[in-house]
């Protein structure tokens, strides 16, 4: 018996990329921190919110490369003499990622009363209509 995957479909040509996505998407096993909220703001946009108290802007940084998101937060080493009783507000590096569609892009990121927003939009692609020579006599387009 042979194993049908996504990618292998006869009518899904090109999308085994779209396995490998699924596959990456499962392999990012995030712990829960720090929490975050995602929310459709239209219908072509989104905005990511993560709680980030405790950091400043400089402490975290946004990139995107092959599509993933990523979120990092990183505090500076404190040398101070304090001594807590009880810590319950994490102080711990992070780093955060979300797999974006094809056509999504970030928009742009704000960070407001301990809260870090990155705004997304899908950028709708115009349609192309193409028309395809056929030619006759074994002459191939490859």
């Amino acid at each position: 018996m042979t194993k049908l995957t996504l990618g292998s479909h006869p009518f899904l040509l090109g999308f085994d990329q779209l396995e490998r996505l699924v596959e990456r998407t499962a392999k990012s096993g995030n712990d829960g921190y720090p929490p975050y909220n995602i929310e459709q703001k239209g219908e072509n946009a989104y905005r990511i919110t993560l709680a980030v108290a405790g950091f400043a802007e400089e402490d975290l940084s946004i990139t995107v490369e092959d599509r993933q998101l990523m979120v990092r937060g990183r505090q500076a080493e404190e040398n101070s003499d304090r001594m807590f009783l009880h810590r319950g507000i994490a102080a711990r590096q992070f780093q955060r990622s979300f797999v974006l569609a094809e056509g999504v892009e970030v928009a742009g990121a704000l960070m407001e009363h301990g809260l870090l927003h990155v705004d997304l939009a899908r950028v709708m692609p115009d349609s192309i209509v193409q028309t395809i020579e056929i030619k006759t006599g074994g002459q191939s387009n490859v």
